[in-house]
C-alpha cells in the first residue's frame, strides 16, 4: 500500500498483492514532492530501515518530538517512501496532526514514552511503519517481460474486457503496443480472449472468458437499474475510454475526480454529480432522467453518498427550475438556494 503525492495533505492510493508488488513497482506519482530531507526526516528513514515498527516505538527510539514525529513520519507517507499494515491511519490522516496539536495546546505534561503510548491507541498510529522501497526489489523486479505479463494479468482481472483506450489511460509506459505480446500469451493459453467485444473501441480488444459471458447475457440494456458510481471508478468509462458526451464546455465541467458520481442508465450516461454535491449535469431526459434522479436518492438513503446539496443543475440554479418539482418529489429539502438530502 502505497500514496503518491497530489496536493499537501491529499494523494493518491495504490493497493498491491504482495506477490506482485516487486513486478509491477511503484506507482506513477502524478506530480512528485520535493523529498523531505530535514533531520527528523533522516531519523525516521533509518529507524524504519532498520525494522518495521510501531508508532510508539518510533517516537520512543527517536529523539524527535511526537508532534514534530507525526509531522515528518506523514511527509514520508506522501512522498511515497512509507507505507503502513493497517487501513486506519489511512482512513484518518488528518487526525494524526490534529490530534497531536489538541495535545500540545492542554498544557498538560507527560513523558515522551507516556505520550507515545497513548498515541499508538488512537487510529492514525495504529498498525506498524515500514518503508516501500522493499517490497519493490527482488524476485521479478528487473524482469522487463515478467512486468508486462503481471500488468497484462492485472488490467484484465481490474477490467474484464480491456481496450487501447483502457490502457493508456492508466498511463502505462509504451501504452497498448507494449502488453500486445503478453496479452496473445493469455489468449494462447486460454486466459483471455480477443474479439471486437465493445462497438468503437478498436478491433484489438482482449476479454476474461466470464467477462464475455456476462457481457452477452446483458442484452436488455434497458431492463438493467440505474447505476451509482464513484467518477473515477475503473468501472466508470467516461473521461477515460470514453469521452465526456455534450458539448466542450460541458465536457469540461466533468472529471474522473475524487468526490464526483456519475449515473449510468442502460447504456447511457444519464447524470454527473460534481464533487461535494453542488453541481448536477444531466445527459438525457424523460424517465431515464427520473431514473437517474432516484438512483442518486437512493444512494444517499443508502450511505453510498453522504450528503447531495444541488445549487445548479446544467449552469442553472435549481431553485426555481425546471428539476425542482422532481427533486423534491423525490426526497429534497428546499432552502433559500439550494436542495438538500442527506441520509
Amino acid at each position: 500500500m502505497c500514496i503518491r503525492d497530489s496536493g499537501k495533505r491529499s494523494g493518491r492510493v495504490a493497493l498491491y498483492f504482495r506477490d506482485d508488488s516487486a513486478a509491477i513497482g511503484p506507482p506513477a506519482a502524478q506530480s512528485r514532492a520535493a523529498v523531505p530531507n530535514e533531520p527528523e526526516h533522516e531519523l525516521i528513514r533509518a529507524r524504519i530501515a532498520a525494522s518495521p515498527c510501531f508508532f510508539s516505538d518510533l517516537v520512543g527510539e527517536i529523539d524527535v518530538a511526537p508532534l514534530v514525529a507525526q509531522e515528518a513520519l506523514w511527509d514520508l507517507v506522501w512522498a511515497g517512501e512509507v507505507t503502513n499494515d493497517a487501513w486506519a491511519p489511512l482512513r484518518a490522516p488528518r487526525l494524526a496532526v490534529a490530534a497531536g496539536r489538541a495535545a500540545s495546546r492542554s498544557g498538560r505534561r507527560f513523558a515522551p514514552a507516556h505520550r507515545a503510548a497513548r498515541a499508538q491507541t488512537r487510529a492514525p498510529f495504529q498498525g506498524r511503519w515500514s518503508l516501500t522501497a522493499p517490497l519493490f526489489s527482488g524476485g521479478s523486479a528487473g524482469d522487463p517481460v515478467a512486468r508486462r505479463r503481471t500488468l497484462a494479468e492485472l488490467l484484465l482481472e481490474r477490467y474484464g474486457i480491456l481496450t487501447r483506450e483502457l490502457v493508456l489511460a492508466e498511463g502505462v509506459p509504451g501504452g497498448f503496443a507494449a502488453l500486445y505480446d503478453s496479452l496473445t500469451q493469455l489468449e494462447t493459453l486460454g486466459i483471455a480472449r480477443r474479439g471486437y467485444f465493445i462497438e468503437g473501441l478498436g478491433g484489438a480488444q482482449f476479454a476474461l472468458p466470464g467477462a464475455v459471458e456476462r457481457l452477452r447475457a446483458q442484452r436488455a440494456l434497458d431492463t438493467s437499474p440505474p447505476l451509482v458510481l464513484a467518477a473515477s471508478d475503473p468501472a466508470q468509462p467516461y473521461g477515460a475510454a470514453l469521452p465526456w458526451p455534450g458539448e466542450p464546455g460541458e465536457r469540461r465541467r466533468a472529471q474522473r475526480v475524487a468526490g464526483a458520481f456519475v449515473v449510468l442508465v442502460g447504456a447511457e450516461l444519464a447524470c454527473y454529480v460534481e464533487a461535494g454535491g453542488r453541481g448536477l449535469q444531466t445527459f438525457v431526459g424523460g424517465e431515464a432522467l427520473r431514473a437517474a434522479f432516484l438512483a442518486l436518492a437512493q444512494a444517499v438513503r443508502a450511505g453510498q453518498i453522504r450528503k447531495l446539496e444541488p445549487e445548479r443543475v446544467d449552469g442553472e440554479p435549481v431553485i426555481g427550475g425546471t428539476h425542482e418539482p422532481l427533486l423534491i418529489e423525490l426526497g429534497f429539502r428546499a432552502g433559500p438556494r439550494r436542495l438538500t438530502l442527506s441520509a
